[in-house]
């Protein structure tokens, strides 16, 4: 039939917290409580590959068409500008990982915009033209 893990999450996570709480270690379910601190830390990662996908895709999008541009992608990238500096600010840790991250953004974000504007795929640098502290700086805008 399966564990209490298996057949209802919710009321495991309530078990298992008022276990720890109540200082009854040996009664806790430790391999998979590790594996959901495990990961919530891969899903802050996601998350900031996420936000930065998206803050990417409407720079270049903002670089590549600025007839185009308008109120919507500026909206869009000052909202993900403020995500991702909260998202920071909550998990300082990711920011040993900025290279990774930016790098691996930056790839979902040129397909994307290729897809998103029908240009060739050329038309994108190879590699991300801008550091992370430029991509998400307020100021900045591509020419």
């Amino acid at each position: 039939m399966g564990s209490p893990y298996e057949k209802d999450f919710y009321a495991w996570a309530h078990e298992q917290a008022a276990l720890l709480r109540g200082g009854r270690l040996a009664e806790a379910d430790i391999e998979h409580i590790a594996e959901e601190i495990e990961s919530m830390g891969k899903a802050e990662k996601r998350e900031l590959v996420a936000r930065l996908t998206v803050l990417l895709l409407h720079l270049l999008k903002w670089r590549c068409q600025p007839n185009l541009q308008g109120a919507s992608w500026r909206a869009t990238i000052d909202v993900q500008r403020l995500d991702i500096a909260d998202l920071l600010e909550d998990n300082p840790s990711l920011k040993s990982l900025l290279p990774e991250v930016v790098a691996r953004a930056y790839r979902k974000a040129t397909k994307e915009a290729e897809r998103e504007t029908g240009l060739p795929e050329t038309t994108f640098p190879a590699v991300c033209p801008w550091s992370f502290e430029t991509a998400t700086d307020a100021g900045f805008w591509p020419e």
